[in-house]
């Protein structure tokens, strides 16, 4: 099982991802993912099984003034194609994120989970804990995409 960071020919495989992970909502296309790349601090990190990308997550390391000047890192749109759940690829690429955040010097990892899913027992079998601080958010209300009335046949 081969994890890495995602490059720009990655797009195809990463956008099936981000549509595994938010179904019909608006996914941004290839300039803002090639603009996710070069961003500073932050990788995606995807697992593949026969030349695909089937799991992914993102990492954001995040500069900081307390803990010594050592960042911290913000995990996003962690996600595995439904085919292959269940095979260890999230698994695989879950540590793939917090190896690197270790190895730039990370004092620690943070990261939301959304309640339908129930994914906390997930996250908890990799040393994820939810006993010291509460994740809060506060959110813009999304954008829902309407599909387009069907023409008349």
């Amino acid at each position: 099982m081969l994890c890495r960071a995602l490059i720009d020919s990655d797009f195809a495989d990463a956008q099936a991802l981000y549509h595994e992970l938010v179904g019909q909502e608006p996914v941004a296309g290839k300039a803002q993912f090639e603009a996710i790349l070069r961003h500073s601090g932050t990788q995606i990190i995807g697992c593949e099984a026969v030349g695909s990308v089937v799991s992914m997550a993102t990492l954001h390391l995040l500069p900081n003034m307390t803990n010594g000047g050592r960042p911290y890192g913000l995990v996003e749109n962690v996600v595995t194609l439904a085919a292959v759940q269940g095979h260890g690829f999230g698994r695989a690429v879950m540590e793939a994120v917090i190896a690197s955040a270790w190895a730039a010097n990370a004092y620690k990892i943070m990261l939301l989970t959304g309640k339908a899913a129930d994914a906390r027992g997930f996250y908890k079998k990799l040393g994820f804990s939810d006993e010291h601080k509460h994740g809060m958010m506060l959110r813009r209300v999304a954008l829902r995409h309407t599909p387009e009335p069907a023409s008349p046949t």
